[in-house]
């Protein structure tokens, strides 16, 4: 697992760890999120890809250029190397390969022992422009408040340790809590029944249709308190990778 709070115990991560690709690509339609819906109206669904590693880890990701993908940094940290995963319009699966990766400089794998901030954020590069169909995801500065409603939504598990479950995307609305006092980098979401599992690092967590925060880490075990990373305090990291990409995010 991977959690940026060194406040936090030692919790059950969202990265999916060692899932099987060829059992991913195999899947019959399933669910994802804990307690979440699924379907096209799901806010984020024209920019949400899945992330996948060379040792057949899953995760989500979020286009946010025409050749970038935001995802969480743990998906990226150590591993040899990712592909970007989507349907093409038969249905069929593609793998993108990735050109350039960039994890962000404040990401620290270890962040719970050693007590330290981390910063679990990382853009992927693919080698071809992903399809028009892709609409770059608009990202927002906002800071969400306590009781405030948003959506997290991804490709993970409807239940933990379910990998058949792993592929299709969903959505839940969420109320921000803070359990640990406001942050600056953190978002907080918890709901009855709903939260992120394996599978769900690196998807967006919405306000409307922008993404302020990308989900990285789930408390104990699936469906419980779910954080993520907002993105207005790494508009800076961001903006500079992608710039030296020679893209730029919808602000």
């Amino acid at each position: 697992m991977r959690a940026p709070n060194p406040a936090l115990p030692r919790s059950a991560g969202l990265g999916l760890g060692a899932a099987a690709l060829t059992l991913l690509l195999a899947a019959t339609p399933a669910t994802a999120i804990v307690g979440g819906r699924e379907g096209a109206e799901v806010p984020g669904a024209a920019s949400a890809v899945m992330v996948l590693t060379s040792g057949g880890g899953v995760c989500s990701g979020i286009v946010v250029a025409p050749d970038a993908v935001l995802t969480a940094g743990h998906c990226v940290a150590g591993v040899g190397e990712n592909r970007v995963h989507y349907r093409d319009e038969t249905g069929r699966p593609v793998l993108a390969e990735t050109a350039a990766r960039s994890l962000h400089p404040a990401y620290d794998g270890d962040a719970i022992r050693g007590r330290t901030r981390s910063i679990d954020l990382a853009l992927l590069r693919t080698r071809e422009p992903l399809p028009a169909r892709f609409v770059p995801a608009a990202l927002s500065a906002a800071m969400p408040r306590a009781g405030q409603s948003l959506t997290l939504a991804g490709y993970g598990a409807a239940r933990g340790g379910d990998r058949r479950s792993i592929g299709r995307y969903r959505g839940a609305t969420l109320a921000v809590v803070e359990p640990y006092g406001p942050s600056r980098i953190l978002v907080w979401l918890k709901a009855p029944g709903a939260g992120g599992c394996q599978g769900d690092s690196g998807g967006p967590i919405l306000d409307g249709a922008a993404v302020v925060a990308v989900a990285a880490w789930v408390k104990d075990a699936c469906g419980g308190l779910t954080q993520g990373i907002l993105l207005g305090p790494q508009r800076d990291w961001i903006d500079r990778t992608l710039s030296g990409w020679g893209a730029s995010a919808r602000w």
